[in-house]
């Protein structure tokens, strides 16, 4: 007769993700970085929208996922290529969230973790473990790429929360990224539990790759090397290739059948780090806040210069006082590129709007605490402008449709 352990034996798989090695990592980090750069790519370059981007990928998305769990043995060239499209599936959940349906980076963050958390609780209610070296069964797998999906959209919640709502930038946001990752590894090496470490870690991954992109794709006046994020991306995919191949080929990240299950416990552990990490992100973020907040109503000053706090506005001003305050330096961004395009000057203007997108991210931490809405609105309206100045074959009427909109904003 057979018993129901048997029936559960035999449908039992082959171990279906990696070993976690330093491969692992590298090939994470990189996917993480193609996500980001290539969401911005087909969203603004390629002029498919949010929307059109997100049906893309979400299709592409659904499709690997079938071949990932008809699988019965971990394939690395379907398993990176299922990451690499979570990641970028997992960024514009969460930009949709913040540039269409106007839902706060604070929120998302919180939605997100409570949505991890709730997934983490059902994993172990179900399976009685999160350990990654676990994964020989479709439920489990279903759990896992679930955690993976939310860890995705959490880090990049998290990591924009941090370099754009609280104007850290993302460069000093990679650098307390980096950080943090240190200290677990470190407290990893010295006997913290591998399984809580491993989800902090990986969470913890998104904004570091984000942030390695944002400083090769920006210009050096910028602070960053000027490659672009067609550039960006085809380096960080030539190196997925390079590392997957290796992989495939050595079989070194194939976890073997009689590998040892970490022992039980670690929730001690992951609640003290949870605590600690709530206490310094919520005094983090309310001392920024408070500072950004001091900043933001600074009274306006005669006299002082073009772009910064109380600078009074330029010449050519229709009158109108924007609700976030003195905009005279995007206004002249948004006429240079306008008078550039007038002048049958294309690459000037792509250029030149470049300061556009590189100013607004930077002054969205002073700016959008004064006028949630109004920030709201003009952000929408830079986004088409740059959709339609760097689309493959831009249209010079819906450009300057586009910039003679923003103007009624900015001026």
């Amino acid at each position: 007769m057979t018993t129901h352990r048997t029936l559960e034996q035999d449908t039992r798989l082959l171990n279906k993700v990696p070993e976690v090695t330093l491969y692992f990592w590298i090939v994470k980090v990189l996917c993480t970085t193609v996500g980001e750069s290539a969401a911005d790519f087909l969203n603004v370059n390629l002029n498919f929208g949010l929307t059109g981007v997100s049906v893309l990928t979400g299709a592409l998305l659904v499709v690997a996922l079938v071949f990932q769990f008809r699988a019965k043995r971990y394939v690395p060239a379907t398993y990176w290529l299922t990451v690499a499209l979570v990641s970028v599936f997992g960024t514009l959940v969460t930009d949709n969230m913040t540039d269409n349906l106007g839902v706060p980076l604070e929120t998302s963050t919180l939605v997100f973790a409570v949505l991890l958390a709730i997934t983490f609780v059902a994993w172990y209610a179900s399976e009685a473990t999160l350990s990654i070296h676990s994964i020989v069964t479709r439920r489990r797998e279903a759990f896992y790429w679930l955690a993976v999906l939310f860890t995705f959209a959490l880090g990049t919640a998290t990591g924009d929360l941090m370099a754009e709502v609280l104007g850290l930038g993302y460069l000093v946001t990679g650098g307390i990224v980096a950080g943090l990752i240190a200290l677990l590894a470190i407290a990893w090496r010295f006997g913290m539990h591998p399984v809580p470490a491993f989800w902090f870690i990986y969470i913890l991954t998104r904004p570091l790759g984000a942030s390695i992109g944002d400083y090769l794709a920006q210009s050096p006046g910028q602070g960053g090397l000027g490659l672009g994020t067609t550039v960006t991306s085809l380096i960080f995919v030539v190196g997925i290739l390079a590392v997957v191949t290796y992989l495939s080929v050595t079989k070194t990240d194939v976890i073997p059948a009689d590998a040892p299950e970490p022992g039980r416990g670690g929730l001690w552990q992951t609640a003290v780090v949870l605590v600690v990490v709530l206490a310094a992100a919520v005094t983090g973020y309310s001392l920024r806040i408070s500072a950004l907040q001091g900043d933001s109503s600074t009274p306006v000053a005669a006299g002082a210069p073009a772009g910064v706090p109380g600078a009074p506005a330029a010449a050519g001003n229709t009158g109108r006082v924007s609700p976030l305050g003195d905009l005279s330096e995007f206004r002249t961004i948004t006429q240079d590129t306008l008078g550039k395009l007038n002048a049958g000057d294309q690459s000037g203007a792509t250029s030149r709007v470049d300061d556009l997108e590189t100013g607004w991210d930077n002054a969205e931490a002073r700016l959008k605490p004064k006028n949630g809405a109004e920030w709201t609105t003009v952000d929408g309206k830079i986004d088409t402008v740059l959709r339609r100045l760097r689309a493959t074959s831009p249209d010079p009427n819906a450009e300057k449709a586009a910039l003679t909109d923003l103007l009624t904003s900015v001026s």
